[in-house]
């Protein structure tokens, strides 16, 4: 990639393109695609909470041969790297994404973390990347599938997210994606009903930045792999903040609706931050958060 700058799947399109210089970012990552069409989740869909979003979408797609056709060409004309992100409901129809996209494009992103696709395990309903068998499984069947560069995309919502990493990273993983969203809630106090038709979603924006914040820091202190941050980036010393936590990269995703020049901005604040501090390498940032850890730095 030209820069660290991802735009976050789903939340960056061809109607930007106006907006973005040609090939100005590091690389879009493609709203998630399943093999057969989804209808997605029932509405509303989307709610502004304070400092952040809720949205429960439910990964409504046309499927990967709509995609390819007819998406895929569009986001190409960015001119940079297009990651694809998949999900699927077994770790078979991850696979079949994986090759059904190779050669097509640069990356694929593993959504195992979607707070609105629950599945059904054993005792009760939990998302994939809940499960660090589950995680194996997928990466290792996708990884069998595919010489792609491989991002496996984690929930924050469990117990031990670096446990979570170092299972994708052994399974196969090139890097992971710290992290998809929080599962909440909001309610009308009027109505006295749920603002989302699913009830609950996923909570992005600047809300969940510390939270994020920490997963990828952690992460960081167990995995070899690259990192890349997510969560409530809307301007550059975000981005700076993630990278110094440990993060190789990131991806700008809530800010694209409010202002979709957002990733460009925040590429040129990140030069502008480098040049005043005399920084040669933008990778020279990564992990130097100046805390003591296993890494030693």
């Amino acid at each position: 990639m030209r820069n660290p700058v991802m735009a976050a799947s789903g939340t960056f399109g061809e109607e930007y393109r106006e907006l973005v210089k040609e090939g100005a970012l590091g690389a879009i990552v493609a709203k998630t695609i399943t093999l057969k069409p989804r209808t997605g989740n029932p509405a509303p869909r989307v709610c502004e909470t304070p400092s952040g979003m809720l949205n429960s979408i439910g990964l409504e797609n046309k499927g990967v041969d709509y995609f390819l056709k007819n998406k895929l060409p569009a986001l190409a004309k960015f001119k940079v790297p297009v990651v694809a992100s998949i999900a699927g409901d077994d770790e078979d129809e991850f696979a079949e994404l994986a090759r059904r996209l190779k050669g097509r494009v640069e990356a694929i992103e593993l959504n195992l973390s979607c707070p609105n696709i629950p599945r059904r395990s054993r005792t009760q309903y939990e998302i994939i990347a809940q499960d660090e068998e589950a995680i194996e499984k997928i990466v290792k069947a996708v990884r069998k599938a595919t010489n792609l560069t491989i991002i496996t995309k984690l929930s924050p919502n469990v117990t031990d997210i670096a446990k979570m990493a170092k299972a994708a990273e052994d399974a196969g993983s090139d890097a992971v994606s710290l992290v998809n969203t929080f599962l909440g809630m909001a309610v009308d106090i009027e109505t006295k009903k749920p603002k989302l038709g699913n009830v609950t979603g996923g909570l992005s924006g600047p809300a969940i930045k510390p939270l994020a914040l920490r997963t990828v820091w952690s992460a960081y202190n167990k995995v070899r792999i690259p990192i890349i941050g997510i969560g409530g980036i809307m301007d550059w010393r975000d981005a700076i903040e993630f990278i110094l936590c440990g993060a190789t990269a990131v991806q700008v995703g809530t800010a694209n609706f409010v202002n979709p020049k957002a990733p460009s901005e925040i590429i040129t604040g990140i030069k502008g931050y480098l040049r005043k501090n005399k920084i040669g390498n933008i990778n020279e940032l990564i992990g130097r958060i100046e805390v003591k850890n296993d890494r030693g730095k």
